[in-house]
């Protein structure tokens, strides 16, 4: 059975409990409300981002339309300008003017088409438009959001990690020193049960709150001081009351 000096075995509880506030404090860091928070507005801002891109898409496939109809009808509108200019002039034959008269009459029904259509488009940009409007206004407030929640998260970030190396500091402190044999057993016993070291309050282990059977009780109180004694439920080392 492996030995140690009592002190030291004293100490490894005043160890483990700094220990213990290291892993509260990692707990706190990867559990803050704020990730969930975060992970709920990325989901939905992943959500919003195909609606935000398809009405974008669609303003500007309606704009260019709108453009392309207004360029048709002011080319409509100038070619009609130019043969009302001939037949003001005066300088037509009959036959040419009778041409012109019938091409008048032709690019006023195009006109009012092209209108009629381009008049449609503008309806209906307006109208996407409208809801593109409205899907940006909800982006940017999942956006303000979620760089509120950020800032909440770094903040306590900040605290946390400020808390945690307090502890570290004082945990290297409380290690300095200690058998090295003992430190290697109770940092293996750590990765393994989460906790190395507890102490014996009466019958029980304050490590796994089981009661020792009576040999194992006996053996625990009767095994000499220096002697580093393990629970035999939950393999934790064993703080006895002769060691602190």
């Amino acid at each position: 059975m492996a030995t140690a000096p009592v002190e030291d075995q004293r100490r490894l509880l005043e160890v483990q409990a700094l220990d213990t506030r290291l892993q509260q404090l990692a707990h706190q860091r990867s559990h803050h409300p704020a990730l969930a928070t975060l992970a709920e507005l990325d989901q939905r801002l992943r959500d919003l981002h195909g609606s935000l891109v398809d009405s974008r898409t669609a303003v500007a496939d309606l704009e260019r339309d709108v453009t392309k109809a207004e360029r048709d009808v002011e080319q409509v509108r100038q070619r009609a300008a130019r043969d009302q200019q001939k037949l003001d002039a005066g300088a037509l034959g009959a036959k040419d003017a009778t041409a012109v008269v019938s091409e008048l009459e032709s690019l006023a029904r195009r006109q009012n088409v092209l209108e009629e259509a381009e008049l449609e488009l503008m309806e209906r940009l307006e109208a996407h438009q409208e809801a593109l409007s409205k899907v940006e206004a909800a982006h940017g407030e999942l956006v303000a959001a979620q760089e509120k929640a950020a800032a909440e998260r770094d903040a306590a970030f900040a605290e946390i990690d400020g808390a945690a190396q307090q502890v570290a500091a004082e945990r290297a402190a409380a290690v300095d020193g200690l058998d090295a044999a003992l430190v290697t057993l109770y940092d293996r016993l750590r990765a393994q049960l989460g906790s190395g070291a507890a102490a014996l309050n009466g019958n029980r282990c304050e490590g796994c709150r089981l009661e020792l059977n009576p040999g194992d009780l006996a053996a625990a109180k009767n095994a000499a001081p220096e002697q580093v004694v393990r629970c035999e439920e939950c393999g934790r080392i064993l703080v006895r009351a002769a060691a602190a």
